[in-house]
């Protein structure tokens, strides 16, 4: 902000209406800003400085078609390695490490338990003697810490609705020269109805919750009781992607920009962009399954909770489940749509024709027959083909077209170290694709024993999900 202009909003923010604020940051050319860091991110870097080990769980699946991004799906596990930038922090999935959202994952509230560790035995119904005393305590304070998580972030959720409906729905009705009532269903759409919906639940919650002896409290009822309420979710999620596209084009003029940067300081709200907070309810339902799994891995089998944190856990990665597949669809669509136009000389039809999600990608050497020519290439697997294509000389990350295979057609065969007899020559972490439909055969080589095997687990995985379920064989298409 130029000089002058915090004080000038904070001015207004005290004494002003909002349509002095809105003029007084105009004419101070008040520059529009994303999401700082805050204490949570200091802290997560200070733990990563001392050698600790720091976990976060993937929100939603992390669409991807850059190497330098790790791609995974809802409830991984993730090693965060480095937050200092406040949106993308570097992290590792088993060895494969890359940069990723820091909005898609949620921080472990108990940071000591091991990375592998996402279901750790229970406590036994048993007595416990000695040491397993200390044992029980120690699981009672984790089971509290999740409890008070849940709370906590059920409060903060709460405040970031009423915000969203008092500091910005409230305004922007004011200004029917500015917004339609389709501009506002669009940008916010059944928010509204989530806040109302939240603040019952959060009451119920709060009703459950033991002060006194938080280990005890018994939430999984709760969850239970409103799961039918959480469906209102789907309407939200599904039309996200249309309030993103909405408001990216209203804050492409500055007056759209002044207004919306008003109404945050006008509420007090923290410094994030508005869709930003828009964002905050896509988040939320994703993040109650992993929550609750949490609470579980916490809570004994003699605990008057259990049977109803397990039956909420299913019931909410239902609800998660359905959510996230159809976001990673669109993300899929809207990505190989994107990467497919940024490759050079593309011939042949859309991979969109056919395809509509990348399986599993990496670089390759191609042999070909009869010269047994090697040919660097970058591979890209999706559902039903095989695209590979060239990196260009001086600039590595532009591609060019060089070709594709049917998967549909082809057979994957897995080659030992040692001579290959029709090419003469030996060869190394090599499978072979041969194709029955025109006869052709591809040999193809990885750099590593471990690259060859995640490759070939990739195949594997790309006929399972091309292939109809045992429901639906001998019907029509699921």
């Amino acid at each position: 902000m130029p000089d002058g202009g915090l004080d000038t909003a904070i001015r207004a923010d005290e004494a002003g209406s909002e349509e002095d604020l809105y003029e007084d940051l105009h004419s101070a050319g008040y520059h529009y800003s994303h999401a700082g860091g805050g204490g949570e991110q200091l802290a997560i870097n200070e733990l990563i400085s001392d050698g600790s080990v720091v976990c976060a769980e993937a929100l939603w699946d992390h669409v991807t078609m850059d190497d330098q991004e790790l791609g995974f799906k809802a409830g991984d596990v993730i090693e965060v390695m480095d937050a200092t930038n406040r949106e993308w922090w570097w992290g590792r999935v088993a060895d494969v490490e890359g940069w990723f959202p820091a909005s898609f994952v949620r921080l472990r509230v108990n940071q000591d338990e091991p990375v592998e560790d996402t279901e750790a035995p229970r406590a036994s119904t048993g007595a416990v003697e000695g040491g397993g005393m200390e044992v029980q305590s120690s699981r009672d304070q984790m089971r509290t810490n999740v409890i008070n998580e849940i709370l906590s972030t059920e409060r903060d959720y709460i405040k970031h609705l009423r915000d969203i409906c008092e500091g910005y729905i409230r305004q922007c009705r004011k200004r029917a020269d500015m917004f339609s009532e389709e501009q506002l269903h669009t940008i916010f759409g059944n928010i509204e109805d989530i806040y109302r919906c939240q603040k019952v639940f959060v009451k119920a919650l709060e009703q459950r919750f033991n002060s006194e002896r938080p280990h005890l409290s018994e939430l999984g009822a709760c969850f239970l009781e409103h799961q039918a309420d959480f469906q209102i979710y789907s309407e939200y999620c599904n039309n996200h992607p249309n309030a993103c596209v909405e408001l990216s084009r209203l804050t492409k003029l500055s007056k759209y920009v002044y207004f919306f940067e008003a109404c945050r300081l006008l509420q007090k709200m923290i410094d994030i962009s508005l869709d930003g907070f828009l964002l905050t309810p896509v988040q939320k339902i994703c993040k109650y399954p992993l929550q609750l799994a949490e609470l579980l891995k916490y809570t004994p089998p003699q605990h008057r909770d259990f049977k109803d944190v397990e039956a909420a856990l299913h019931a909410m990665k239902n609800v998660a489940r359905l959510i996230n597949e159809r976001k990673r669809r669109l993300e899929n669509i809207d990505k190989i749509a994107q990467w497919q136009s940024s490759i050079e000389d593309w011939e042949g039809e859309d991979l969109l024709v056919r395809s509509s999600e990348l399986i599993y990608s990496g670089e390759l050497t191609r042999v070909t027959q009869p010269q047994a020519k090697s040919q660097q290439r970058m591979f890209f697997l999706f559902d039903h083909q095989l695209i590979y294509c060239k990196k260009d000389l001086l600039r590595r990350d532009m591609l060019y077209y060089k070709g594709r295979l049917d998967m549909d057609g082809s057979e994957v065969v897995d080659l030992e170290d040692g001579k290959d007899r029709d090419l003469h020559m030996n060869i190394k972490n090599a499978f072979r694709l041969h194709c029955s439909t025109s006869g052709d055969s591809h040999l193809l080589c990885a750099r590593k024993p471990e690259q060859k095997q995640r490759w070939l687990k990739a195949f594997a995985r790309e006929r399972e999900q091309v292939s109809p379920s045992p429901s639906c064989r001998g019907n029509r298409p699921c």
